[in-house]
């Protein structure tokens, strides 16, 4: 029973929308309700935090996935779109002062 309810607080997305604190605080209530042991409880909360970092990633990944593929269909330029128009231009300016100066 106690490793489900664990199983069931470590729920990847749910935690990736609590906070960090939130999260903490939710393992030590945990483990004082359920009397753990001292290092029960500091392994349970490691787990939490790890499970949270992971979430957390995971889920800042599908933002930026679903971001990238939102200004793709706008068909926005990219950084590196306009880095590489501005070496172009650059080069064009100096092929045209090269002229200039001929």
């Amino acid at each position: 029973m106690l490793e489900t309810i664990k199983k069931s607080i470590l729920t990847g997305v749910g935690l990736a929308l609590r906070s960090k604190a939130e999260i903490e605080e939710l393992a030590k209530e945990f483990a004082e309700n359920s009397k753990m042991s001292q290092g029960e409880a500091k392994q349970f909360l490691n787990e939490c935090q790890q499970k949270y970092e992971d979430a957390k990633e995971g889920l800042d990944k599908k933002i930026e996935t679903a971001i990238e593929k939102m200004l793709g269909k706008l068909d926005l330029p990219t950084r590196s779109d306009i880095k590489r128009l501005n070496q172009r231009i650059d080069k064009l300016t100096e092929k045209i002062a090269d002229v200039k100066k001929d």
